[in-house]
């Protein structure tokens, strides 16, 4: 009957079937027992405890007139601990210790490991491992195979929250070898994803994002859904990956389908709140945050409620409500004394809630946390060491705890390979770059080193694929979708179902990508003044840098570095939209005037500065937010050459860059365009060794092939920018849309690239200083130049300035010069002249 048991965990269904048959026709109290305990076991699973606690008490009828005490110990173990899960925390201690008085052997170790797992959920771990160390031993020399890997499960799983990693992971591996070999293939995949787990805490995002994945399509093909604890551990590997909107739905979509056990209830709503958080969702995190607290105070589980209080005052704090210092500071206390991961940031926030000794003493408490084994950890320990440096005018101490904070931060995201996640990844530096920035910006100077090192530095890694040579199946099928939604929108058919697996399919796709690896685990350096410096030139570097919402104008030329201070950045955003459309007016072929706004742009973004800039071509690095400015709108750079970049150390890597030799020409003409692709005929006239791809030529495999150490590309298709999803981006070819994913596969680089869709040089703000988009993505496969717009453009007027701009580019000129000239060409034409105004040269 002990496989009755094991079916209830491995094959419920099977499991419930045979114990309603026996307890149909057969009168055996110890048969009945165990039919009764499986029953229980089942309805718990599926976190019905009503249903679990009838069953068990009927279980423990049986066993009791059976005289058998070892049964009876058995079921009253299983009783005991199902009571806990139904939150009647001190009924469930009280009936596993009854059960364990007098077992021996193998069960004593069953009921051990079930009064240990009891232990771990009220968070005392060192209660917990003795007892668990000595029921695997047991369970060792009594040879019962599935319950010793179940002991290693747990005892693994609790190793790993002790911070024993290599301990973990042995106890886990071997763990899973054994349930292998027993043919438990549910059970393994909680060892499975134990071992995802442990790859997060090593700082392997990617390979235990990997791992998830993969147990997730397991559970699935058994035809099963992945239980709480697994769906717990996949939504806190997104929050450390930065995807807090992603383990949201995750767990929106787990509390949808199915009655929660009371335990995992208050475990649900902690974790909620902390992906509303990292959401930046207050008030609901709140909401979330107290739930949970209730519930783990009526469980009687202090660990876990202390952490949802933390929840709460990190709410309250991002909501700038009111909290009490008194006990945030007793919280921080009690936090710190258990040595736990989230001790620093409740140190932090106590601290910035006390004034004087006391918060000084919080945030060093906070800053011993800098030499932890988990990157993360030590990034908001070296926070509060910059915020006591802070407290004491420290500036140089400020600056050191920054990078030292900001090195902890790129060691966690060194083995990434997906660019989306390493832009995302740079969230858990904001507030350390914030800091630094703060105290860097007395100094030209050390301003503009430390912009360096904080921006863009996703860019300087190409990205990771699965394998260049082959097409992932996901993203073939989102190809072929593709092409099928563009031929249901030209025929006026329905597309609601194309849709739908539009969306499934771009999950799937994004999905694989978070999980590759970095092709290499070297972090770009990030430039020097010094050799900024020499770089420039008769170049003028303007770097702009937020710093607490204001403009500072950094410019480096002729050896010197100096720095004014503009406007207030959300003077600034409140005349983007008016900017945008200015362009969307030319577009549409009506004259705007941009005189007025011009100015309003420049006061605002260059202020004084202006008037610094010499007579000399100009290379700005705004930040992420102002990236697709329509830069010539401002007077001082309307009749210059000027381009932009995302960071000096992204166009000293351009300017490194060499043309392949021989350079070829690739022009392409995607579909459905108003002008037909105008220009691509004229170009391929005065290029006639140029490769031709139009029509039904310009598919996605032609393009990609013929990218491939391009000289020179020229791109007119239509183009959309998804504000929502940046690497889903796209141009629209022949045979579907060319995405960022697509355009990450690519070899090699092309030279340059000239994009005349609409918003093809959009790109999108991630992170801290981070940007996610086409142009990012040929930025970081090592594209020197592009020239590209940042709103909607005119299709005719674009065609005529296409033509002018690859007359100055076959001359010699660089793009920002050739775009130059393109807009003093455009100066009479009010429609000309706005269209040339959306676009910019980007990179050399």
């Amino acid at each position: 009957m002990e496989e009755l048991l094991a079916l209830a965990l491995e094959d419920p269904d099977r499991g419930r079937a045979w114990a309603e048959e026996v307890l149909v026709g057969d009168s055996d109290p110890v048969r009945r027992s165990y039919a009764h305990q499986c029953l229980g076991i089942v309805h718990r699973e599926r976190g019905d405890h009503g249903a679990a606690l009838r069953e068990l008490r009927a279980a423990l009828r049986d066993a009791r007139r059976s005289s058998v005490l070892d049964r009876e110990r058995d079921v009253r173990a299983t009783l005991g601990a199902t009571l806990v899960f139904a939150g009647r925390t001190r009924s469930g201690l009280l009936q596993l210790e009854r059960a364990a008085a007098g077992a021996t052997g193998g069960l004593g170790a069953r009921i051990g490991m079930r009064r240990a797992g009891i232990l771990v959920l009220l968070g005392r771990d060192a209660e917990a491992v003795p007892v668990l160390r000595a029921s695997r031993d047991a369970l060792v020399l009594t040879g019962d195979a599935v319950w010793e890997a179940r002991a290693r499960i747990w005892l693994g799983d609790l190793e790993l929250r002790r911070g024993h990693l290599d301990v973990a992971e042995e106890e886990t591996r071997c763990a899973e070898e054994i349930l292998d070999r027993e043919g438990a293939q549910l059970e393994r995949l909680t060892a499975i994803e134990n071992r995802a787990d442990i790859a997060i805490a090593r700082g392997d995002l990617a390979t235990g994002l990997r791992i998830h994945a993969e147990v997730a399509a397991r559970y699935r093909s058994l035809g099963r859904q992945v239980r709480y604890a697994g769906t717990a551990t996949r939504a806190r590997a997104y929050l450390s990956a930065g995807l807090a909107r992603e383990a949201v739905e995750l767990l929106d979509h787990f509390l949808a389908q199915r009655e929660i056990p009371a335990v995992d209830q208050a475990e649900l709503h902690l974790l909620h709140a902390s992906a509303l958080l990292a959401m930046g969702d207050a008030v609901p995190a709140l909401a979330e945050a107290r739930t949970a607290r209730t519930l783990f105070g009526r469980q009687h589980r202090p660990w876990h409620r202390a952490r949802a209080e933390l929840a709460e005052f990190q709410a309250r704090d991002l909501a700038r409500a009111p909290s009490s210092r008194v006990r945030a500071v007793a919280l921080a206390g009690q936090l710190h004394a258990e040595r736990a991961h989230e001790a620093p940031s409740a140190l932090t926030l106590a601290g910035r809630l006390s004034t004087g000794e006391q918060r000084r003493e919080l945030w060093a408490q906070a800053a011993s946390y800098r030499h932890h084994p988990n990157a993360l950890v030590r990034a908001g320990a070296w926070h509060a060491r910059a915020l006591a440096r802070e407290e004491t005018h420290d500036r140089g101490g400020v600056l050191r705890a920054a990078a030292a904070g900001l090195d902890a931060i790129d060691e966690h995201r060194r083995l990434i390979g997906s660019s989306e996640l390493r832009a995302l990844a740079t969230t858990h530096g904001r507030e350390l770059t914030a800091i630094a920035l703060r105290h860097a910006a007395t100094d030209a100077r050390t301003l503009l080193r430390w912009s360096e090192r904080t921006r863009a530095t996703a860019l300087a890694q190409p990205p990771a694929t699965s394998d260049a040579a082959t097409i992932p199946a996901s993203l073939a099928a989102l190809r072929d979708n593709g092409r099928q939604l563009a031929e249901a929108r030209q025929e006026g058919a329905p597309t609601e179902e194309l849709e739908r697996e539009r969306r499934r399919l771009e999950r799937a796709v994004r999905a694989e990508s978070h999980t590759l690896s970095a092709t290499t685990a070297a972090q770009q350096r990030p430039a020097s003044v010094e050799e900024i410096l020499a770089a420039t030139g008769e170049t003028c570097l303007v770097e702009l840098v937020d710093v607490d919402g204001v403009l500072h104008v950094v410019l480096a030329h002729a050896g010197k570095v100096r720095r004014r201070v503009a406007g207030a950045t959300s003077e600034i955003a409140a005349l983007l939209g008016p900017a945008a459309m200015l362009l969307r007016r030319a577009a549409r072929g009506r004259p705007a005037d941009t005189t007025s706004l011009g100015k309003a742009l420049q006061e605002a973004v260059l202020g004084d500065a202006a008037a610094l800039l010499p007579d000399t071509p100009v290379v700005l690095a705004p930040p992420a937010r102002l990236h697709g400015l329509a830069w010539s709108l401002l007077p001082t750079l309307h009749d210059r050459p000027f381009a932009v970049v995302p960071s000096a150390g992204q166009w000293l890597r351009a300017r490194a860059s060499t043309p392949p030799d021989p350079a070829s020409t690739v022009l392409v003409a995607g579909p459905a365009l108003a002008s037909g692709g105008a220009e691509v005929p004229v170009l391929a006239g005065r290029h006639p060794d140029a490769v031709l791809l139009d029509g039904p030529r310009a598919t996605l495999d032609a393009v990609l092939a013929h990218l491939d150490g391009a000289g020179l590309v020229h791109l007119a298709a239509h183009g959309r920018f998804r504000a929502d999803s940046p690497l889903f981006s796209a141009l629209d070819l022949a045979d579907g849309p060319l995405t960022v994913h697509d355009l990450e596969r690519v070899p090699r680089a092309p030279y340059r690239v000239v994009l005349s869709a609409c918003e093809s040089g959009v790109l999108a703000p991630v992170g801290a200083e981070e940007l996610l988009g086409l142009a990012a993505a040929l930025f970081s496969l090592g594209t020197a130049g592009l020239v590209c717009s940042v709103g909607e453009v005119n299709d005719a007027a674009t065609a005529a300035l296409m033509v002018d701009l690859h007359a100055a580019l076959a001359v010699g000129s660089d793009p920002a010069t050739a775009l130059c000239e393109v807009r003093r060409r455009a100066a009479g034409d009010p429609v000309a002249a706005g269209t040339a105004a959306a676009f910019l040269a980007l990179g050399v």
